[in-house]
């Protein structure tokens, strides 16, 4: 029987990690600029009240 997936080649293998860390890191930043953009919304929301 057939493995399924099947294995990865290593050159195949070094893509998919670069490709995957590649959309992690893209995904910290977006996390990072929601979490300063709330902090922003509520510093000025505290300063107007």
């Amino acid at each position: 029987m057939d493995e399924f997936p099947p294995p990865l080649s290593p050159v195949e293998a070094t893509e998919l990690r670069r490709r995957q860390r590649g959309k992690n890191i893209a995904l910290l930043v977006v996390l990072i600029a929601l979490a300063a953009l709330f902090y922003a919304i509520s510093m000025v929301r505290f300063k107007v009240s």
